[in-house]
């Protein structure tokens, strides 16, 4: 079983994002011939510490399957005074292998984001 991990870096103020709070949801999709539905289970939450970081987003190893990585970013800007344009960042991660360590970091300003697979 597989295991998530993030940072946040604020690259407005070029240090890492502090108290953000992050989730982590399985993604389930099903549909019938008229309606497709998008189900979500909470796997695990997280507040970045003074690092931007969260070492685990879940409790228990994570199997193969397709998950969000939600970032509450909306308090974090309120509190650094700054204009609240993205309120959160959802990042759908899909994960085939079955035990491996995904780190996946947010560079974050108020006006953009990007992500990508760390290490």
């Amino acid at each position: 079983m597989s295991t998530i991990s993030t940072h946040v870096l604020d690259t407005a103020l070029g240090r890492p994002a502090t108290g953000i709070r992050v989730s982590l949801e399985r993604v389930e999709s099903r549909s019938d011939a008229r309606v497709a539905t998008v189900m979500t289970t909470g796997l695990g939450t997280g507040t970045t510490d003074t690092n931007g970081r969260i070492p685990a987003l879940a409790d228990s190893p994570i199997a193969p399957g397709t998950y969000h990585i939600r970032f509450e970013t909306s308090d974090y800007f309120s509190r650094t005074d700054r204009p609240v344009f993205y309120p959160e960042v959802v990042v759908t991660i899909r994960i085939d292998a079955a035990d491996e360590h995904f780190h996946i970091p947010l560079l974050l300003s108020p006006f953009g984001y990007s992500t990508y697979r760390g290490s």
